[in-house]
């Protein structure tokens, strides 16, 4: 190695050296501010946009639609469905394991058994925001079978889409759970124009698909590894075949005080609150607001008694567990996506 013969040499080598190394690391903090700005920038946006779905109180989706369903009874199950003035497409939707179309809508006098589960209902009022007519139908057992059940369901939908004059409207379908598989398989014998299988990878490893079938997005969390795994296979072996596909990633956030208000028809602030605070001392939630489990895990029914916290209506248990399992965001059905989803459908109507 070449060293300096004197003190004068050995300083400027070291400013020299100095001289460069100053520049580089000028240049290495500047890249990592850029990027740390750029990381947290986008992840703020991202959370502003989260905070402001969660924060909409679950009527100011009523402003310009209502649900106002019509029931049937054919070929042995549930038919429940609505038309908005002008349609434009005819969205299918297919419930989870222990799900009914009646999720799907409020009760009314009209539909006295429906059930309006909050995100089930969301869903069907952006798609009638979007001008979408929503028929939703039951399955005949516990969960969707992939036999003899998918040519009822093909035959109900046809019949139901020509009785009402939608022939010449493109159809769609959303699945979620259960559902997603079904309308995976069913898609194979029903024309749709797309497809959105929600908290569901398909059953492709069982499907012979061409690139004729319908473009597919999968709307999923990822923190159900497995199910991940496949649809990332399942991206790609649909896109060699000259699929259009993509995918939605669901992540978990925090709960807060007016959550359950805020999602939840007939829950208001008083008992959002001591619903928090009751899960917070409990140890449901941790110090930042987030789910430690599902609430199918959770004992939270217990402590509410221990509390002597009480529901207006029974029901709303079910309606709080699932806002429950979406903020911890492993298997539910969510509709915080609906915009992505229903752009994605219109990107594919014509």
């Amino acid at each position: 190695m070449f060293k300096p013969r004197n003190r004068l040499q050995r300083q400027y080598g070291s400013a020299r050296s100095l001289q460069f190394k100053v520049p580089l690391l000028l240049m290495s903090l500047i890249l990592i501010v850029v990027a740390l700005v750029v990381l947290f920038g986008k992840n703020g946006d991202r959370s502003d946009l989260m905070s402001e779905l969660l924060n909409q109180k679950w009527n100011s989706y009523e402003s310009s639609v209502q649900l106002n369903p019509t029931v049937e009874f054919t070929n042995g199950t549930d038919l429940i469905w609505q038309i908005p003035n002008s349609p434009k497409a005819v969205l299918f939707l297919a419930h989870g394991c222990n799900g009914r179309a009646a999720n799907f809508w409020d009760k009314s006098p009209k539909c006295r058994n429906c059930f309006g589960l909050p995100e089930e209902r969301l869903i069907v009022l952006h798609a009638l925001a979007r001008k979408f007519a929503v028929l939703a139908i039951s399955s005949k057992g516990r969960c969707w079978s992939l036999g003899e059940e998918r040519w009822i369901v093909k035959h109900i939908i046809q019949s139901w889409i020509d009785k009402q004059m939608l022939g010449k409207l493109p159809t769609f379908a959303l699945g979620a759970s259960s559902g997603g598989y079904f309308v995976s398989v069913l898609a194979m014998e029903l024309r749709f124009k797309s497809i959105a299988l929600m908290i569901a990878a398909g059953v492709f490893s069982h499907l012979d698909i061409t690139k004729n079938y319908p473009p597919t997005i999968f709307v999923h969390m990822p923190k159900d590894r497995a199910r991940k795994r496949k649809i990332e296979k399942y991206l790609v072996v649909m896109r060699e075949k000259g699929i259009d596909v993509a995918e939605i990633k669901c992540t978990e956030f925090p709960l807060t005080p007016h959550f359950f208000a805020n999602r939840i028809p007939g829950l208001d602030i008083t008992l959002s609150e001591k619903l928090f605070n009751c899960f917070k001392e409990n140890g449901f939630i941790d110090e930042n607001g987030y789910m430690r489990d599902d609430g199918r895990a959770i004992p939270w029914k217990t402590a509410l008694e221990e509390k002597g916290i009480s529901l207006p209506d029974k029901s709303l248990v079910n309606h709080i567990q699932e806002e429950m399992n979406l903020a911890f965001a492993y298997h539910e059905m969510t509709s915080l996506q609906s915009k992505q989803i229903f752009d994605w459908f219109e990107s594919h109507i014509v």
